[in-house]
């Protein structure tokens, strides 16, 4: 991906001024799409169901970290009912603020917000039972993501789990120049998971997406 992002520095400001301007709403953090956010949550929900169970060898749900959370309307609608707390970390001030009146009352079982790149993110050791990263992946380059990884690794508790939901491009990598951001295969980004030491569980496609948009897929890590 190195010769597709020649400029590292521009490559995140370019994506955080970008960000700066979209407006801090549900639509705007699903880029005009807010009409899939019922569909999307109903998916990612009943994915994460699969593992969040008392018992052997099950996810705790303890505690959740939202990745690049923006408003929190995975927090809101997905983690906070189904975790007891929850963090949030974004690179964009102006939605962490907007997620503590956006979130309501359920708000107060948010924990931290964390104004921060996920390339230099370090999330607390032992912390987390499921990190959640979604529509983000695309903003950092393949050594970022990998290192992030390998961190999150570290954040999650016994038997926690690093989630990833994010477009997928049919071959190669794709950039986007409008918000300064790539879309890889499947393949390519399997192949990061692994390089993190990280091994795919579960795997699912996201379904009822609109035809025009990119296919999304989700898979669990440990």
């Amino acid at each position: 991906m190195g010769d597709i992002v020649e400029d590292e520095t521009s490559f995140y400001s370019n994506a955080e001024d970008y960000w700066k301007e979209v407006p801090p709403t549900v639509d705007g953090m699903l880029g005009g799409y807010g009409s899939i956010s019922n569909i999307d949550i109903n998916g990612s929900k009943a994915f994460l169901k699969k593992f969040i169970r008392e018992g052997e060898g099950k996810t705790g749900s303890g505690c959740a970290l939202d990745c690049g959370a923006g408003i929190g309307r995975i927090t809101k609608r997905l983690l906070l009912p189904l975790f007891q707390t929850v963090d949030l970390v974004d690179v964009t001030k102006e939605f962490l603020d907007k997620a503590r009146s956006y979130l309501g009352e359920d708000g107060k079982r948010v924990e931290n917000y964390f104004c921060c790149g996920l390339q230099d993110f370090v999330p607390e050791t032992g912390r987390y039972d499921v990190i959640w990263i979604q529509w983000v992946i695309g903003h950092l380059t393949d050594d970022h993501l990998v290192d992030f990884l390998r961190r999150c690794q570290k954040g999650l508790r016994p038997n926690g789990l690093v989630i990833i939901k994010d477009n997928v491009s049919y071959e190669g990598i794709v950039p986007d120049e409008v918000d300064s951001s790539v879309c890889r295969d499947l393949e390519i980004v399997r192949r990061l998971v692994g390089r993190a030491g990280l091994r795919i569980i579960h795997e699912e496609q996201q379904m009822n997406f609109p035809k025009e948009i990119y296919q999304v897929h989700m898979l669990a890590l440990r």
